[in-house]
């Protein structure tokens, strides 16, 4: 931790000030610092002095080392938790098949409850998780995490009708897996700097990896297995994680671990740790372009779902004939991590928050593309589909963040963005059932589609006013900042005269 310029004057003021005598042990009380409403800066600047006291500064990241092990184990991570997501289509029509009684005519609708509750469940968990990341550290919250998916998923193959998997695979399975990805993101952090955009790219490509491999492996196991058996071999990718979750060695000290380094140092950090706002920053929704960001976004996103649970259904009555129907997952993974890693690059010759525009353009081709799905009558043009589906669904994906930096800047993105998940998981989780409703009620996808592409229409529209929002932000505070520096000028002025008038008053004094 790099000691302020302030800091040498102030010990130089305390040192002059100490009388002789022997110097105070870690284990003194405490002086009274006053009442308890004492500014977080003088809190922060004794912590400060504190931590340099004893040498815990940060350490410099080493840019490989065991830090190639950990982007392994967080690529395993984020294949496995969001490729079981995204194959979700296949275990829904082998659910379909399991679970169907023969008075129900409502099954898709509750069948889709499942997997769009478990989706829901990872995002809305993710400002949670990070709180405990900060308290806890990245291997005790992905451990705990992996173990809690296990119990969940393992749990789920030995239910005997579909309402128990809401619990045991929608929000149990769901929990563990957004505690093991959130640290697997944030480790990252701890051993790459000048390499973590390129680690944070293999890492993300992970999740197109297994939605490409998944979906091919989960067909051949239902129907060679029964669904049960299915879910306790993707059991073994939890487990997997499990392990993975103790690579996660910490070269930056958990909150938890500052607090027991010492009664004075504990009693500080507690200071500075225990307020709400420090731990949820509310003040991000004063920044008119990101709220307006964090509402477009979840408002574009009700039908952004739906193909991923009901396309291979959809596929199964309208192509019968047409075997290995989960190419069709396999053609949105693929592009998906192309996308990625081409927008992302383009995003970088965007200047600013104009780089919004491209999630507006993916949001068009996403919305335009799941309109399509109903008029494919070959099969050949669904997988055409498919593809630019993908293509830019990873252009969405990956442009998250560099928007989030640039709208709250950087010291708030990694909440700025903890927020913006939470809220995404509202219409992922509402639209996937509402379009099995539809599909109960009139027998076809068809209306379930085209109404799912409407949403992403909207929030491209309402995402079009962020550019004007925030340059109009812009030139307000260009133009506070040009009156201030006036009135500057004029001080400085005022000050020059009369320091003259008064140089000029001295020396006709002393003339006389």
């Amino acid at each position: 931790m790099v000691p302020s310029q302030e800091e040498p004057a102030a010990e130089r003021e305390t040192n002059e000030a100490q009388p002789p005598g022997p110097a105070p042990s870690d284990d003194a009380p405490l002086p009274d610092r006053g009442p308890s409403d004492v500014s977080d800066v003088a809190a922060e600047k004794v912590e400060v002095e504190l931590t340099r006291s004893t040498g815990n500064e940060p350490p410099v990241p080493p840019e490989g080392g065991w830090g190639w092990v950990v982007m392994l184990a967080a690529m395993w991570c984020n294949g496995s938790v969001f490729g079981i997501q995204n194959a979700y289509g296949v275990l829904f029509v082998s659910m379909l098949d399991t679970f169907r009684a023969k008075d129900d005519d409502n099954m898709a609708f509750k069948t889709a409850w499942v997997g769009s509750l478990s989706m829901g469940m990872i995002f809305f968990c993710c400002p949670i998780v990070s709180v405990f990341t900060d308290i806890f550290g990245c291997r005790r919250t992905a451990v705990v995490g992996a173990a809690v998916g296990f119990i969940g998923l393992m749990s789920s193959s030995f239910v005997s009708s579909i309402e128990p998997l809401y619990f045991t695979y929608g929000i149990i399975f769901a929990c563990g897996c957004s505690f093991a990805y959130q640290p697997s993101l944030v480790i990252l952090g701890h051993y790459f700097k000048k390499r973590l955009g390129l680690v944070n790219g293999i890492v993300t490509a992970g999740s197109s990896v297994f939605t490409i491999l998944l979906p091919l492996l989960l067909g051949n196991l239902v129907k060679s297995v029964d669904f049960f058996n299915t879910l306790r071999v993707l059991c073994v990718f939890m487990f997997v994680l499990f392990l993975a979750g103790f690579t996660y060695r910490p070269l930056v000290p958990s909150t938890k671990e500052k607090e027991s380094g010492g009664s004075r140092s504990a009693s500080f950090s507690r200071r500075k740790f225990s307020p709400p706002k420090k731990i949820f920053n509310f003040a991000l929704f004063k920044e008119t372009a990101y709220a307006v960001w964090a509402a477009g976004i979840p408002l574009a996103l009700f039908g952004y779902f739906v193909p991923y649970v009901h396309l291979m259904n959809h596929a199964k009555k309208r192509f019968q004939d047409v075997n290995n129907k989960e190419v069709l997952f396999m053609c949105i993974g693929i592009t998906s991590g192309v996308g990625r890693l081409l927008f992302g690059r383009i995003a970088d010759y965007l200047p600013g928050v104009k780089k919004v525009y491209l999630q507006v353009l993916s949001f068009f081709f996403i919305g335009l593309m799941s309109m399509m799905i109903p008029l494919c009558n070959v099969f050949g043009a669904l997988i055409a589909v498919c593809l630019i589906m993908g293509l830019f669904d990873g252009c969405f994906i990956s442009i998250m963040a560099p928007i989030a930096f640039e709208l709250v800047g950087p010291q708030d993105a990694s909440q700025a963005i903890g927020f913006l998940l939470g809220f995404m998981s509202i219409p992922m989780t509402v639209g996937p059932p509402i379009a099995g409703l539809l599909h109960d009620k009139l027998g076809s996808y068809d209306v379930a589609f085209y109404l799912a592409g409407v949403p992403p229409f909207v929030g491209g529209v309402v995402l079009c006013l962020i550019p004007w929002i925030h340059s109009k932000k812009q030139r307000e505070i260009r133009k506070n900042a040009g009156g201030e520096k006036m009135e500057k000028m004029l001080e400085n002025q005022n000050s020059l005269l009369s320091g003259s008038s008064g140089i000029f008053k001295k020396d006709s004094d002393s003339i006389i």
